[in-house]
């Protein structure tokens, strides 16, 4: 990045507001009507009252802008002082050291500041932050979240992402389902997102209206008072249409989702777009042919004015009013988009999940009026057929085709408090630096239109511990309007190092053959090599005595000093640590493989839990996985399978080469433990196997056929939570269970997959039960565990163990709505409370495709882990 030494102030200006107006239907005056008229029509010609090349509204200044309309008086200023300034200038490559000035809600000056601008505010009403030389970023704008419309946790209450009475809906507004008590927006704050385009669901091909909220709390605590730049038809479509116009935003979506809700094909789809396209054409046409009467002066035969509520949201994007959010997958789905773009005349803002656009960057910049943004995940693939080609490398390839790439977390799919993460994950699978942090910032700015007030150091910022691209970089402090959002943070502690920019693999040759084989490039997996040379080893990791030590070690020293390690026909055979000798040797010198690890490590194999790896391949195509198991609470178990039924074993259902599980095996995943599918009580007994085995037969394939007996229990079950206890204390208490899984007698573990702090009291209490009426030790865990940090002393005296599933916990449902969040909210952690009371603690993962990442998460845990003292 460039780093320079800069000086930016604003001045003031003063806006006056026109006071004409126009009320439909009646000539109020007759020169304003012919100005309105005038304007539609130079639309209709291609001349938008709203440049498509210039997003700024009219009348908007910057420079000149004084204070905020969303100040919030009283307010103190804040000067944040040494401070390594990203600007978002200069396609994202502008770096500034100095101090920033926070002022009636915007950004007054940053840089060298003036000593007459700091001498104009009272010191009383000054807050002056140290930065310390940290990083300081606009505040990160996520272009596609549900928050506040699919609430967390989640209840029937507070569903309003879809609605189900049809699948062309541009009437129907986000806003009118906007829950102010929304527990995430704290968190996602507190993850340094600060505005949030607010979609509608994709279950319809046309689901309504987006708006675009700040996420902070506001003294009206109305949901109208989040939106920034409300637009002037939010109310009704009477208003002075003199005043400079404010975009609007609104959802389509195309491909499996509205398939799968209204049971139509892409052809149904795409007709439902041209017959809606083509209502709101008509409305357009006609309402500039009478315009056109009023500019003749015609007015015997001017008539009423031609609208319908339902579509004059539709009409607005023919006349390019509207920044459009399209959900789209695939080739054909975006070929058909681009199609509709051109027939009738309107452009898109953004596409959006869009997994295999990295395939059709040309087809893309076919779009009527240019090519879209692009919002991504970062490695949320594969969990459907039309994301199944989805790829890490798509944000880099379609960069490198000059599409402006976002990446987005379609809260709560992920948690947009994690919003940064998906950043940072794109970098490291190859997307510059700059545009990773373009693509949070500046990017869906621009998209949504409003990067004349974000996305850029102009109104929010937020002040980081680390390099916003470091794993785990959390803020210091959020500002929103100029007020700062989380109450006394917790500031996590980094290493030095952690304030540059990191170094990431060079991933040229899998960029280019993800698009050579369209997606599906081959992951086989390959037969040992006969001698492999690692060298320039920095830390050689093995398992004694059941622990992981180091064995050896040579810290920060050069990189002549680093160690060997050799492996021959897969095993460990020499080991050379600095100034030992050599295991190189004349016999082996030509056949060996050497692999240069530039100051690496080598370890054990890490183990992922919690996902369906291995008998799932497509979560939503159900003829690509092993299914669910039947649950005794649902109904009854068929006859055939026999009285212990319910006792499925995971590895009779096992199936090889995934993707998922070959990915996560490249990463270095090498074993999982996966449970048969059950979404209630029964989940049936786990299996442990090789990742990057290619059958089951395969020697080592199968690690153990038997690991542990799965149950759920959850107030969101088919059966009271009391009837789930009761359902197994019988099974515990019952000789075919104990014979057939020995948990009783301690061979293998019972795992209780619970989030809710009661529930876990409940079993840890029936665990004390059943071991005193059958004199044997009860081996029992907890999986996902979100409230376990809330019993951690009485889990740790009674030896339970605990596997975090997710680490990052997350209110998503009322059982798990008691999390510990960790920095910057709370000193602790779910994992920090557990550790410190002595419970044995694994981390897992939900989704298939997050198992090869699982070595961020563990990393992420660990600098935590680092900073909190006694473990």
């Amino acid at each position: 990045m460039d780093v320079k030494r800069s000086y930016m102030t604003i001045g003031r200006a003063n806006r006056e507001e026109n006071s004409f107006s126009y009320r439909h239907g009646k000539l109020v005056v007759f020169p304003l009507l012919i100005i309105f008229c005038s304007l539609l029509i130079s639309i209709a010609l291609g001349f938008p009252e709203v440049s498509r090349l210039n997003d700024v509204p009219q009348g908007f200044d910057a420079r000149l802008r004084a204070t905020s309309e969303r100040y919030e008086p009283g307010t103190n200023a804040t000067l944040v002082q040494n401070a390594k300034i990203w600007t978002g200038s200069d396609h994202g490559k502008q770096v500034i050291h100095g101090d920033l000035l926070l002022h009636q809600g915007i950004i007054k000056a940053f840089g060298d500041i003036p000593k007459h601008i700091l001498d104009g505010i009272d010191k009383d009403q000054l807050t002056v932050l140290d930065a310390k030389g940290a990083w300081v970023t606009p505040g990160l704008v996520d272009l596609h979240s549900h928050i506040g419309v699919g609430s967390s946790p989640q209840l029937r209450g507070a569903a309003d992402t879809n609605s189900l009475h049809g699948t062309i809906q541009p009437w129907l507004r986000s806003l009118d389902g906007l829950n102010t008590h929304d527990e995430s927006y704290r968190l996602s704050i507190a993850g340094g997102v600060t505005t949030a385009q607010i979609l509608p669901g994709s279950a319809n091909n046309i689901g309504g209206q987006a708006f675009v909220i700040k996420l902070r709390s506001t003294l009206e605590r109305s949901a109208i008072s989040k939106v920034i730049e409300p637009p002037h038809t939010l109310n009704g479509t009477t208003f002075a249409q003199s005043t400079p116009p404010r975009w609007r935003h609104m959802k389509h979506a195309c491909g499996e989702n509205p398939s799968r809700v209204y049971s139509a094909t892409r052809m149904d789809s795409i007709w439902a777009f041209r017959q809606a396209y083509n209502e709101a054409r008509k409305i357009r046409d006609a309402q500039n042919a009478y315009c056109t009467r009023a500019k003749d002066g015609d007015w015997e035969k001017l008539g009423e004015w031609p609208e319908d509520l339902k579509w004059e949201a539709l009409v607005d994007v023919l006349r390019g009013r509207v920044k459009l959010a399209v959900h789209c997958y695939e080739p054909v789905d975006f070929d058909g988009i681009v199609r509709l773009t051109n027939e009738f005349e309107f452009p898109v803002a953004s596409f959006h999940h869009a997994g295999s656009a990295y395939l059709v960057p040309d087809l893309l910049k076919k779009v009527y009026g240019g090519a879209p943004a692009v919002a991504l995940f970062a490695s949320n693939f594969r969990k459907k057929r039309e994301a199944y080609r989805g790829s890490e490398f798509g944000p880099r390839i379609l960069a490198d085709n000059n599409i402006r790439v976002v990446m987005k977390s379609d809260h709560p799919v992920i948690n947009s408090r994690y919003l940064l993460n998906e950043a940072a994950l794109a970098f490291y699978y190859g997307l510059p630096a700059n545009l990773a942090l373009s693509s949070v910032t500046t990017v869906p700015a621009q998209a949504a239109g409003f990067d004349h007030r974000i996305g850029h150091i102009k109104e929010d910022i937020v002040v980081w511990d680390s390099h916003p691209l470091t794993l785990g970089a959390t803020p210091v402090q959020s500002f929103i309007d100029g007020i700062p959002q989380i109450e006394r943070p917790v500031v996590s502690l980094k290493p030095d190092s952690f304030q540059e920019l990191p170094q990431t693999p060079n991933f040229d040759k899998e960029a280019a053959e993800t698009v050579e084989y369209e997606g599906l490039p081959p992951l086989a997996t390959r037969h040992e090599e006969e001698e492999v040379l690692f060298t320039n080893v920095r830390n050689f990791w093995v398992i004694e005595d059941e622990e992981i030590v180091d064995s050896f070690s040579v810290g920060q020293s050069t990189r002549r000093s680093l160690g060997s390690v050799l492996v021959q026909k897969g095993k460990v055979t020499c080991v050379q640590n600095a100034g030992q000798p050599s295991c190189i040797n004349q016999e082996n010198t030509d056949s060996m493989k050497r692999i240069d690890l530039e100051g690496g490590s080598l370890a054990p194999g890490l183990t992922t839990f919690g996902s369906a790896i291995g008998t799932d391949e497509i979560r939503l195509e159900p003829s690509t996985n092993d299914g669910p198991v039947f649950d005794p609470l649902q109904g009854p178990i068929p006859k055939i399978i026999g009285e212990d039924g319910f006792l499925i074993r995971a590895v009779d259902g096992l199936q090889f080469e995934g993707r998922n599980m070959l990915l996560a095996y490249r990463a270095g995943v090498t074993t999982a433990v996966t449970p048969p599918t059950g979404y209630g009580f029964a989940k049936g007994i786990s299996a442990a196997f090789h990742t990057g085995a290619t059958n089951a037969l395969e020697k080592g394939a199968i690690i153990q056929e038997i690991a542990a007996f799965h149950v759920g229990i959850n107030k969101a079950g088919a059966a009271s939570v009391s009837t789930q206890i009761a359902a197994l204390r019988n099974l515990l208490l019952s000789s075919a269970v104990i014979a057939h899984v020995a948990s009783v007698q301690g061979e293998i573990p019972i795992v209780v997959h619970v989030e809710n702090a009661d529930i876990m009291a409940t079993l840890l209490r029936l665990k004390d039960e059943i071991e005193a009426q059958t004199g044997g030790k009860l081996r029992l865990s907890f999986a996902g565990a979100a409230e376990a940090w809330r019993l951690a002393l009485a889990i740790g005296k009674a030896d339970v163990g605990v596997i975090l599933t997710p680490s990052r916990s997350f209110p998503a449902t009322w059982d798990q709505r008691r999390i510990l969040p960790g920095p910057p909210l709370t000193y602790d952690t779910p994992l920090t409370v557990l550790f410190k009371n002595n419970v044995t603690v694994a981390i897992g993962s939900e989704n298939e495709y997050d198992a090869r990442n699982i070595r961020f998460d563990l990393a992420w845990r660990l600098w935590i882990l680092s900073g909190c003292p006694g473990i």
